[in-house]
């Protein structure tokens, strides 16, 4: 469908040009049942990776002020994580899931024909990001004006040294490079390994409560960065896009930030365990050091999805990201994870 775009001229007259729309397209993301007709009460999902040990977090959605706006400066929300993590609230932004961040950031930092460096199997949202800011996507760039890294990384669960993620960030800042560095899921892996206590003008990170506190219906990513950068990204943002419920939802849960201790404890007991059972199967793994694991089952992909799902297993398909013979699972509750094994070894053994 062609496009009308309107420009003005080099003769000062506004003028008028019929275009080409461009192209877009949408990441895939786990926590999809490819087939909505099946009832999802009897499948266990194991294709999100949520927190499946949140802390408790009192709260009461009743008292919720749904009979105004939000404050769309979210002072009151910004300066509880800026007093959680040592920062200065103009060093915080929020956004309606860490997804939109990522979009925010890229029309910030991005220009069209701007080249960004991103890994190949890695979350598919930042290129997505990218790419409709207009810039083009190389996991080789030498010279890239964004690198974006994710720690731990998602698929594989691998967790990078904070010393590693540092020479990253002294090689960007050498080279007149942004880091933008996703650390969604590093609460429920090791917090001690977490670049939020750096403040420099060519980092920025992000962080999720999604995952942490096991809320994906609620919506609510959060980031640090230079103020100058923040203060552009808050401008960008569309307003009041974090709802009443999600603003007081995560006021009430960084009071609870510190029983996330619990939660990667209990992670920990139950990969262990997964990884056992994994092992006695025969089925290869990455080393995880969060609450998921990528699997090469030694057969597509796509086949080992849909055997898993008539089982009551809904696994994620790890093809888009470039792993066509590969799943990921989460690390769920001991019941659940038992009948994660007993469906893996009827389809595969």
């Amino acid at each position: 469908m062609p496009v009308l775009h309107i420009y003005q001229g080099d003769n000062g007259r506004v003028e008028m040009k019929l275009g080409k729309r461009r192209q877009y397209r949408r990441a895939v993301h786990g926590g999809v049942l490819p087939d909505q007709s099946l009832p999802g009460e009897t499948i266990i999902d194991f294709s999100a990776s949520i927190n499946p040990f949140p802390p408790e977090v009192a709260w009461d959605p009743a008292s919720v002020p749904v009979h105004r706006y939000p404050d769309n400066r979210y002072s009151a929300l910004k300066a509880v994580i800026a007093e959680t993590f040592h920062r200065d609230p103009a060093e915080v932004t929020v956004g309606n899931g860490s997804a939109e961040l990522m979009r925010v950031f890229c029309q910030v930092a991005l220009s069209p024909g701007d080249c960004v460096r991103i890994d190949r199997s890695t979350f598919e949202e930042y290129a997505v990001s990218a790419e409709i800011a207009g810039a083009i996507v190389d996991e080789h760039a030498k010279n890239p004006v964004v690198r974006f890294l994710c720690n731990p990384n998602n698929p594989t669960g691998m967790l990078a040294p904070k010393s590693t993620m540092l020479d990253h960030l002294d090689h960007c800042s050498s080279a007149g490079a942004t880091l933008f560095l996703d650390e969604a899921f590093i609460d429920l892996a090791a917090p001690d390994q977490s670049l939020v206590d750096q403040q420099s003008p060519d980092l920025f990170l992000l962080r999720s409560l999604t995952k942490a506190f096991s809320v994906p219906g609620l919506r609510f990513g959060y980031g640090f960065g230079d103020p100058e950068l923040i203060e552009a990204m808050e401008a960008v943002r569309p307003p009041w896009s974090i709802n009443a419920y999600a603003e007081q939802f995560a006021i009430a849960a960084f009071g609870s930030y510190d029983l996330l201790a619990v939660s990667r404890k209990a992670i920990a007991r139950e990969r262990e365990f997964l990884c056992s059972g994994l092992d006695d199967l025969g089925i290869a793994y990455c080393p995880s050091s969060v609450n998921y694991l990528l699997l090469d089952p030694g057969v597509p992909a796509p086949g080992l999805t849909r055997s898993l799902l008539a089982h009551g297993i809904l696994v994620r398909d790890c093809t888009s990201f470039h792993l066509p013979d590969s799943v990921r699972i989460a690390v769920l509750t001991r019941d659940e994870n038992i009948r994660l094994l007993a469906a893996l070894n009827a389809c595969l053994v």
